[in-house]
């Protein structure tokens, strides 16, 4: 371990520590944390609830062959983008 901060310890050594109350975990209640801000009745007398957006585009697993893959990949960044485009315009050609 590179970190002084960290101890190694066994399970007993843990178990005993926790019984002896010589652990603290940021679930614990806090200890001189700084309090959050108060939010004033205005705040929440403007507050809106949104839906969380869903993603349009569906992740999948798509096998390609290995020498369509490096002819896009060959071409620099955004080789997926390149891929998603020529199917989109593959699919909008055969409607």
């Amino acid at each position: 371990m590179s970190d002084p901060n960290m101890k190694s310890a066994s399970l007993a050594e843990i178990r005993r520590m926790k019984a002896a109350g010589e652990l603290s975990s940021s679930n614990d209640a806090a200890e001189g944390a700084p309090d959050g801000e108060d939010l004033d009745r205005d705040f929440w007398d403007n507050a809106k609830v949104e839906e969380p957006r869903v993603s349009a585009t569906r992740p999948v697993l798509l096998k390609l062959e290995p020498e369509v893959f490096e002819f896009f990949k060959k071409q620099g960044k955004g080789h997926v983008s390149r891929m998603q485009a020529v199917l989109k315009a593959y699919a909008k050609a055969h409607r």
